[in-house]
């Protein structure tokens, strides 16, 4: 019988794909830790290798982001990545703990399902591969539907280097026929063991309505906070940098930039002078019509454009060297569309009277969709930075650097990655940047240190010793006590 419906198409694809990682899993997880690590080195080479290729192909085909940025990232998620995780223990005997006599054992969880956005396609799917193979794991991608070719091609050229290098064939795979329908029954596939998943918030909420153990990472809304005692000019150096990388399509970009009154002039100089264009008038109405629509739905078609493009969509004439757009506001909320995510090369700047009133106004950015994910803050006071990273509620307090070098790991010594848990706060099952360690499951081996009669006597001995701690003229104390309250009743 042929299939015509798209939807069934897509369900069915999905239930040979898994099927086919199913037993290359099987095969997998009977192989050794250096087994598995040539693998992963074969995959890691290959991915660096095509950076350039597979960046040219996620541009062309999305229309998101630069071309150029997208090799760094590709190069990133390869390399950096597989520095990191090269020397990881996932496989077998992990620690001994030869004193308190337990030993730790790992063992891959099984399939996992990688839902890679469009934003960042090809960097995303060479990382999560890395991790998922790393851990003794097969992975089926559900590619966005605008990034499908890209990320077959992804699947394609790193199946094809870790069979030669000893894997099975099918511990890769990715639809090619991506449909909601298709994706949700990917979710719900009882061989299924965990859903790593990367994009919106509706598609971060499916994942973990699915019944099925996911890690789910969404949106942030990360304000960066320039403090009176911060280096002005370079601090906005790293946040011009940060927000254009890739035209801003990193969830750890800056959306906002909080300083203090004191210093607001020098920032809004340094801004200019480092080519942000500042709206005013009716610009930034345009704009904003721009980012979301009445209803409060972001524009997606903005997202990765260019400042000069977004302009263009507005209907506002800029310089042509305008690397950023950036309106001054008060107010936090859907009806204030630069207080929102954007996903784009687009700054919100806030001032407040000091660094009190500031760290309160980045809760409120955060708490408009960006909790437990990330926040910059730019300054040489160690105690206000301190204050920072004790108040707020994000699982990335990143210092002196751009945002979205910073929190994936490529500027900072915190784990390369390209999944940012956000932490129960923000609705996620880690506050990691997720790494192999987050896909196996932990076999703990405990021999017997004492016998049952010894647990009784321990505890008898801790019962002697309270009572011991009486003495008579405490218990004939008590006694009187006890029979004046009861006398009350008789």
């Amino acid at each position: 019988m042929v299939i015509k419906d798209k939807d069934l198409k897509s369900i069915q694809e999905v239930r040979i794909l898994v099927e086919k990682a199913k037993e290359a899993q099987h095969i997998l997880s009977k192989k050794s830790q250096e087994e598995i690590d040539k693998i992963v080195k074969a995959m890691a080479d290959v991915a660096y290798k095509e950076s350039d290729r597979l960046a040219k192909m996620a541009a062309s085909e999305t229309g998101f982001g630069v071309y150029e940025d997208k090799i760094i990232k590709n190069k990133f998620a390869s390399k950096a990545v597989y520095e990191y995780i090269k020397d990881m223990k996932t496989i077998g005997i992990i620690d001994e703990d030869k004193e308190n006599k337990i030993l730790e054992i790992a063992t891959p969880v099984g399939v996992i399902a990688g839902l890679i956005p469009s934003t960042n396609p090809t960097s995303t799917a060479i990382y999560k591969a890395l991790i998922a193979v790393k851990s003794g794991n097969s992975i089926v991608f559900s590619p966005h539907p605008a990034a499908t070719n890209c990320i077959s091609e992804v699947v394609r050229v790193l199946q094809q280097e870790a069979k030669m290098a000893g894997a099975p064939e099918g511990i890769l795979n990715s639809m090619t026929i991506p449909t909601m329908e298709g994706t949700a029954a990917l979710m719900r596939h009882k061989d299924i063991a965990l859903i790593l998943a990367t994009g919106g918030s509706a598609m971060v909420k499916e994942a973990y309505s699915s019944g099925t153990p996911a890690l789910g990472v969404g949106p942030g809304n990360v304000p960066a906070f320039i403090e009176r005692s911060a280096d002005i000019p370079l601090a906005v150096k790293r946040i011009v940098e940060s927000k254009t990388f890739d035209n801003g399509t990193i969830c750890a970009s800056e959306q906002a930039i909080v300083t203090e009154d004191c210093i607001k002039k020098q920032v809004k100089t340094e801004l200019v002078k480092q080519r942000v264009y500042f709206l005013t008038g009716d610009e930034v109405d345009k704009v904003g019509r721009t980012i979301q629509d009445e209803s409060g739905r972001f524009n997606s078609s903005i997202a990765g454009r260019s400042a000069i493009k977004i302009a263009e969509m507005a209907g506002i004439k800029v310089p042509r060297d305008t690397k950023i757009l950036i309106a001054e506001q008060k107010n936090v909320g859907k009806k204030y569309p630069f207080s929102r995510e954007k996903l784009s090369p687009i700054l919100a700047l806030y001032s407040e009277e000091d660094w009190e009133k500031a760290c309160e106004k980045c809760i409120e950015l955060l708490n408009y969709g960006g909790l437990g994910h990330s926040l910059v803050i730019h300054s040489r006071n160690e105690d206000i930075i301190r204050e920072f990273a004790l108040k707020k509620p994000v699982s990335r307090i990143l210092v002196n650097t751009p945002s979205s070098q910073g929190a994936i790991g490529a500027s900072t010594n915190l784990a390369p990655s390209l999944t940012l848990g956000c932490g129960a706060v923000g609705g996620s099952a880690t506050s990691d940047n997720v790494s192999p360690l987050n896909l196996i499951n932990i076999r703990r081996m405990a021999y017997g240190v004492k016998e049952v009669e010894d647990i009784g006597n321990e505890y008898k001995d801790q019962s002697i010793k309270s009572k011991s701690s009486f003495n008579d003229m405490d218990i004939e104390r008590i006694t009187k006590i006890v029979m004046t309250e009861l006398k009350k009743y008789n």
